[in-house]
């Protein structure tokens, strides 16, 4: 933070824009100005002159720009003394700094409802003497705006440089963090996207502060007054400043994604605007960490997720346990495998990064040497034997609300060499549950049953003609009422031929449902006497259930 008491004046404009150049109340400490008089606006000195103008020249708001000191002897004004206030009402809207006025020649004074309506918008109104010329005004005020502008470019410049230095030596968030810190002699935290702290830097007494706030932000405990309102709303567009000006936050955005924020904290002293645009400078550099990481992380996981799928498909080659150690995995101990496969009306794009970032953070939760990869349709995991796959899937999967993905576990492998046996297991799995229980199942290989051993078989055409065979017209959905005498059955079949059981679960009266047994024996044969032909037709429901595998 600067504290030079010649530091150029700025501030931040409605816009968000900074404005550079010196403030009214500067202007009147220049040496021209010794002997010039305030005589309203009073509360107006902080505005900001970029510019000087000299009016004589009745049209002159056609000509003004916004952030002028505008100069005149009164020669303009002279013959309209009555609308004099209604002229700085109107320069006040054009953005207009302050007018200096020189009396005597063709104005006596000053109307008073000029004078009460500067000091309401608070326009400063100066009163010149007569001695000093516009052109030592304008020569020495431009001068300095001049000057004072080039130190604050040198110092922006100086910062920049050293900030994109840290990148091309390698740095990260950490050192840029520690650079803005030691610039600005404040407290400084880089946060993700998710409000949660990536480094800090500072005084520790300040960061203490700082980290107090950005943790109020993370945990959402943000009421009025609790934290400051630039950290609380979280601004994502442009830099903004809390009202006290001891805190500032700038977002980070590359490629037009926001990849988080850089908030500085003071308690020494106001932020300055050229504080905020070198915030500004190192939020862009921030940005270039932040690609630059993921374009390394982009890489690493396409190794991963190539070596994991040569592993899981029995191409690993030699040394497989070798080169999941410099990934960081485990392979081995005994293990189980899950696969998460994306259900078929989920966007895939979107969702598979969601769900490998999710299934990411649950693997480190549960078991931090455990291996996780995303495919092209699916996210595949493997962790040790003793972790509660099921309660990590769950999480996983609760950690994608709109719930868009199935998942399937293996059973126990001893090794890598069983791994491709144990990821086809998990994908049968994932795929068998789908069916079953329909989108964001969970479920365990060992758990499917009759399922298990039917989605083994690898012809599903001859499944297929199986039922077709065994179920006749009834394996169908073009028929309304064969669709219903298959529920019969089913149900039949479910309470082991349990006629008043069915009939109270269908809603039907006994003599009805006798009667579709008859019709379904007719159609199928005497199921009810023949325990074969009952497996045949359960067995051939089961199949059908599993449509689509």
């Amino acid at each position: 933070m600067t504290s030079d008491p010649a530091a150029p004046a700025m501030r931040l404009a409605s816009t968000g824009t900074i404005l550079h150049g010196v403030s009214v109340g500067e202007v009147l400490g220049v040496s021209t100005l010794a002997d010039a008089r305030l005589i309203a606006g009073r509360s107006g000195l902080d505005r900001i002159v970029q510019r000087l103008n000299v009016m004589e020249v009745p049209d002159i708001l056609a000509w003004v720009k916004p952030h002028e000191l505008l100069l005149t002897t009164g020669y303009p004004l002279r013959n309209t003394p009555q609308s004099l206030d209604r002229l700085v009402a109107d320069l006040d809207e054009r953005g207009l700094a302050a007018l200096a006025i020189k009396l005597g020649r063709y104005l006596d004074e000053l109307p008073g409802e000029m004078v009460e309506q500067a000091d309401r918008l608070g326009f400063p109104l100066i009163l010149l003497p007569n001695d000093v010329g516009f052109d030592d005004i304008l020569n020495q005020v431009l001068t300095d705006i001049l000057n004072r502008q080039a130190g604050l470019l040198a110092r922006a410049e100086d910062a920049h440089r050293a900030l994109v230095q840290i990148v091309l030596a390698g740095g990260g968030m950490r050192e840029v963090a520690a650079e803005v810190a030691g610039l600005l002699d404040v407290a400084v935290a880089a946060l993700d996207a998710g409000d949660r702290i990536l480094a800090t830097a500072g005084d520790a007494e300040r960061v203490a502060t700082l980290r107090a706030t950005c943790q109020a932000v993370e945990s959402t405990a943000t009421a009025a007054g609790t934290v400051p309102a630039a950290v609380r709303d979280r601004p994502r567009a442009a830099a903004t400043m809390a009202p006290d000006r001891h805190y500032a936050v700038v977002p980070v955005v590359a490629g037009g994604h926001h990849h988080g924020r850089i908030v500085a904290f003071s308690d020494s002293g106001a932020l300055t605007p050229s504080d905020v645009g070198i915030l500004e400078r190192a939020a862009t550099v921030a940005a270039l960490v932040v690609t630059k990481q993921e374009a390394v992380t982009a890489v690493e996981s396409k190794y991963r997720a190539d070596f994991l799928r040569d592993v899981l498909t029995g191409r690993g080659g030699t040394r497989v346990a070798e080169r999941a150690r410099a990934f960081g995995w485990d392979l081995e101990r005994r293990v189980s495998v899950l696969v998460a496969e994306i259900d078929p009306d989920a966007e895939e794009r979107s969702t598979q990064d969601r769900m490998l970032a999710a299934w990411q953070s649950a693997v480190r939760k549960f078991d931090p040497r455990g291996a996780v990869a995303g495919f092209s349709h699916e996210v595949v995991a493997v962790v040790g034997a003793d972790v509660d796959t099921v309660r990590l899937a769950r999480d996983a999967l609760a950690a994608v609300s709109d719930c868009t993905f199935s998942t399937g576990l293996s059973r126990v492998a001893g090794g890598p060499d069983l791994l491709p046996g144990a990821y086809g297991q998990a994908l049968k799995a994932a795929r068998v549950g789908r069916q079953l229980h329909g989108a964001g199942a969970v479920a365990h290989f060992d758990e499917l049953g009759v399922y298990r051993l039917l989605s083994l078989v690898n012809d599903t055409e001859e499944l297929h003609a199986f039922v077709r065979e065994t179920l006749g017209s009834l394996a169908g959905d073009g028929d309304a009422e064969n669709a219903d005498l298959r529920r019969t059955l089913q149900v039949l079949l479910e309470t082991n031929l349990n006629v008043a059981e069915t009939a109270r679960r269908l809603h039907f009266h006994y003599n009805t449902l006798r009667y579709r047994i008859g019709k379904l024996e007719r159609m199928l044969g005497n199921f009810t006497e023949d325990a074969h032909l009952r497996l045949n037709l359960t067995l051939a429901l089961h199949v059908l259930r599993m449509r689509g595998i």
